[in-house]
């Protein structure tokens, strides 16, 4: 099995990643969930690349946090736990206000769209200091009917993968739907990690654990920050579940 690396060295004065990872919430061979605020621990972790579904500073209701900082503190937050190379889910404008605040162009931008009775029908990703090679993954064909396709579906074979994305949101009739108000579909989550190179995941805002799970699904070591520790369990219970599903298999 593949361990989280420890062998990082660290900057004097801010602690060892022993110290960090001495009681985890949760842990196992390529998972560890940390019931902390991100902006405590990220810079005591390895190098790794960032995935998140942040907050998005709206003023939604999650447990135990203020979602309406004013535009410098959620600038400082995105700034403190998010370095490159970093990979993030946000609604487009802010997605432009975020490359402000980390100081550089995305290599990527795709449009993450799903049908919804909300004003909102899409979101975008954006890679900063790193770029997702497309050819590594594929999308179900748009036409499925037609001979030819039919043909290539026979034979394994699947359409492109475009910057288009259409995977619907977790919705409460989805058997992945958790009790966390802000679940990110495992699909998205697993296609990033999927197309973009990686030896270990980190997100600091773990929520309902979407991004390791999609991790542990691919064998790629991750390691999600959490505050919460209601989501913290939420987190542990699916990837705890995804390792019973392997054992099973």
């Amino acid at each position: 099995m593949t361990e989280i690396p420890t062998t990082i060295e660290r900057s004097e004065g801010r602690g060892s990643l022993h110290e960090v990872l001495a009681s985890p919430y949760y842990k196992d061979t390529l998972c560890t969930i940390i019931n902390a605020d991100s902006r405590d621990v990220m810079h005591k972790l390895p190098s790794g690349l960032v995935v998140s579904d942040p907050p998005y500073n709206v003023g939604y209701h999650y447990d135990g946090y203020k979602d309406n900082l004013t535009t410098e503190e959620y600038q400082e937050l995105i700034r403190s736990v998010c370095p490159l190379p970093c990979v993030l889910i946000h609604y487009a404008e802010d997605l432009c206000a975020l490359s402000w605040t980390l100081e550089e162009i995305p290599e990527k931008m795709v449009a993450w769209v799903y049908p919804s009775n909300t004003a909102r029908q899409w979101r975008g990703i954006a890679w900063w200091g790193c770029k997702p090679d497309f050819d590594k993954d594929g999308q179900d064909y748009r036409n499925p009917n037609d001979k030819r396709i039919r043909e290539r579906i026979a034979r394994g074979e699947r359409a492109r993968l475009y910057d288009w994305w259409e995977i619907n949101q977790v919705k409460n009739v989805s058997n992945e739907k958790t009790e966390h108000p802000c679940q990110i579909p495992t699909d998205v989550m697993r296609r990033i990690l999927k197309i973009t190179d990686c030896k270990l995941v980190i997100d600091p805002f773990a929520g309902s654990g979407t991004t390791l799970v999609a991790a542990k699904q691919l064998g790629i070591p991750s390691i999600g920050i959490e505050r919460n520790e209601k989501y913290c369990a939420i987190a542990a219970g699916r990837v705890a579940r995804e390792n019973a599903l392997g054992l099973a298999g």
